[in-house]
């Protein structure tokens, strides 16, 4: 490792006479305190924190008396390099390509997971949308069907009045009876004509006094005409 040492003189006798040699004895206590700071971490530390462990030694050399054994002071401490070993640089290589490898693989297993939570996002919300528009369907079809219920009742309300009211008018009453008989001869008609066996009523004297009136009736109405 090289590093690169800042150093100002301050008292010049101090610095001619405290040591044999104040500059090199520096160096050597600074790269004592470096050895010494680069044992409390690792390798990897080292790259990724060249600022905390600058200041870190620049501290430590300040901290020795300088400027009143030597007449120096330390201004700055940089790590200029770092040269590691060739087996220590093969395994950080190693390592560096499995880190690579694994930072893939989670990036990829990311990937795989964040789509798979998509997808069931997306089928969730589909169902979700489906379930609406049923329920919406459903809901307009039983709409339609009640206002269409409502809206025969209304008609059949209007029908029973018109019916209602032409009874209560001026021969509406007569009129009714002599629908009735019409209907009631040919119900008897049309079911003789698709059988072999003669039906007759039970009472024959109510059919005959109903068929009576009914000619009475249709008489009067065409003479009022």
């Amino acid at each position: 490792m090289d590093g690169v040492l800042y150093i100002r003189i301050i008292d010049p006798v101090l610095a001619s006479y405290g040591t044999e040699d104040p500059v090199y004895s520096v160096v050597q206590l600074a790269q004592t305190t470096m050895r010494s700071e680069l044992g409390k971490i690792t390798l990897d530390k080292t790259f990724e924190e060249r600022v905390e462990l600058n200041r870190c030694i620049l501290n430590a050399i300040n901290d020795w008396p300088l400027r009143t054994d030597w007449g120096l002071e330390c201004l700055r401490y940089e790590i200029k390099d770092i040269t590691p070993p060739k087996g220590v640089k093969v395994a950080m290589e190693k390592q560096a390509e499995a880190e690579h490898k694994k930072r893939a693989k989670v990036l990829i297993s990311e990937g795989q997971r964040q789509a798979s939570v998509n997808v069931a996002d997306g089928k969730k919300m589909a169902v979700i949308l489906e379930s609406e528009a049923a329920k919406m369907d459903q809901v307009n079809r039983a709409k339609g069907e009640a206002d269409a219920i409502f809206a025969n009742a209304q008609a059949t309300a209007r029908a029973i009045t018109e019916v209602s009211r032409a009874i209560h008018e001026n021969g509406g009453a007569d009129a009714t009876s002599l629908r009735v008989a019409e209907q009631y001869v040919e119900v008897f008609e049309k079911i003789n004509k698709s059988g072999t066996v003669m039906l007759f009523p039970q009472d024959a004297g109510d059919t005959v006094s109903l068929i009576s009136q009914a000619v009475a009736i249709h008489s009067k109405l065409s003479t009022s005409k």
